[in-house]
């Protein structure tokens, strides 16, 4: 039997270290690790512009350049891997003005889309926005299924879109292409998507009282308890007879 010892110093040497710069200081990272995890290695703590850690839901946008190339890249830190010679720069928010209409405001119009957000009208099809999406979403393809009026199509396109706000940071037309796609799918939720009658159904019961007791006793139950109940429903799919509803 080998020498344990000598095996675990050889994993070490072994291990690869390549050098990034984060806001202009140099640091020694392992190869292999995304920007968030690097980042965290050489200390730093993500106070902001983290979330889900897992590329959905957009908290993490970052800039950064490769070694040798004029380029400015974007990206999300917790998907993109270090390169030895890497620049970085976070952007923990990007600055995109919304309208947040009310709900009686909203208008199965693009033409009331083109109003909010006339840069729309600037696009000038060059893809730089869908290159920059990090979920492989078409951006531009969405503006333009707008520009066609057809809303219910540019909804289906960015039903995904995490609002990371990238696309917009490569935008020569500097359209606000997140919350143009939430205005839109507001829309079409409410005007194109059939309504759920099972839905209306619960909003009225819900409305009638017939939960309330339930709810009450909820609201009373201490957090182990309700949490050992629905550990008990997921593994026997029913409730304790006393939040059952009649």
């Amino acid at each position: 039997m080998g020498d344990l010892t000598s095996g675990i110093e050889g994993a070490h040497q072994v291990r690869e270290y390549l050098t990034i710069y984060f806001n202009g200081e140099a640091y020694r990272v392992p190869k292999g690790l995304t920007i968030m995890k690097a980042l965290e290695y050489a200390g730093f703590r993500f106070t902001r512009g983290a979330g889900c850690r897992g590329g959905f839901c957009g908290a993490c946008p970052v800039v950064y350049r490769l070694p040798g190339d004029y380029k400015i890249r974007v990206g999300l830190a917790c998907q993109t891997a270090v390169v030895d010679g890497m620049y970085i720069s976070l952007v923990p928010y990007v600055p995109l003005v919304e309208y947040v209409p009310k709900r009686g405001e909203l208008r199965p119009d693009p033409g009331y889309v083109l109003k909010l957000y006339p840069e729309i009208s600037r696009c000038v099809s060059c893809n730089a926005c869908s290159k920059a999406c990090p979920q492989g979403l078409s951006p531009m393809d969405a503006i333009q299924a707008i520009l066609r009026g057809d809303l219910k199509k540019a909804a289906e396109l960015t039903f995904d879109c995490i609002s990371c706000g990238l696309c917009s940071l490569r935008c020569p037309a500097e359209i606000r292409h997140p919350p143009v796609f939430r205005l839109v799918g507001r829309v079409v939720g409410l005007y194109y998507t059939p309504r759920s009658k099972s839905l209306e159904e619960r909003v009225r019961e819900i409305e009638s009282g017939k939960y309330g007791k339930v709810f009450e006793k909820l609201l009373s139950t201490p957090t182990s308890e309700v949490r050992r109940v629905y550990e008990e429903f997921l593994k026997t799919g029913r409730l304790p007879q006393s939040l059952e509803v009649g």
